[in-house]
């Protein structure tokens, strides 16, 4: 299905978990099937109805995380960097060995930040700045008004911002 690297971009995401990221985009297109006949154009586009299913999906998963991370700390301190994307990145074939590392540094500092940026400000990040939804499409997925949505994407920006700046001096 075309809308399933997009589905599983914005999982992952918005988890910085693979393995989560494959569990929710497949409970996202079970919903999807079961859900099929509600969806209606005139109301908006199938990419956007997507979209906020999978917000919804992603929501209910940080609702129920939350109260694990809160009763069960067995998993505290597990390494995550294995857990890292199993699809082959697109590499420039004329980027050094270098080049490239660097990139992957880079992308791991920035999946890093946006992990600590609350939730509310990084759904309205990532459907911005990585999905590239315009304002419109994203307050119709996370039914707030337009003015919210600019607002949450200037505030996640800065606060992701301010988290990178922290690590500026961390990259080769």
């Amino acid at each position: 299905m075309a809308q399933q690297r997009r589905v599983y971009a914005l999982c992952y995401r918005f988890t910085a978990s693979s393995h989560d990221a494959e569990d929710l985009t497949q409970d996202v297109f079970i919903k999807v099937y079961a859900n099929l006949r509600t969806f209606d154009p005139a109301k908006g586009s199938f990419p956007t109805w997507i979209a906020a299913l999978t917000r919804n999906l992603l929501v209910d998963h940080f609702r129920r995380s939350r109260q694990q991370r809160a009763t069960d700390s067995i998993d505290a301190g597990w390494d995550q960097a294995n857990d890292a994307p199993q699809s082959d990145p697109i590499v420039d074939p004329r980027s050094t060995p270098l080049q490239h590392a660097v990139q992957n540094q880079l992308e791991h500092m920035v999946q890093n930040a946006l992990a600590k940026v609350s939730p509310e400000l990084r759904e309205a990040v990532i459907l911005r700045d990585l999905q590239d939804m315009d304002y419109k499409e994203i307050a119709e997925v996370l039914s707030i008004p337009q003015g919210t949505v600019k607002s949450r994407i200037s505030r996640g920006r800065a606060e992701l911002a301010r988290l990178l700046e922290r690590t500026k001096g961390q990259v080769m």
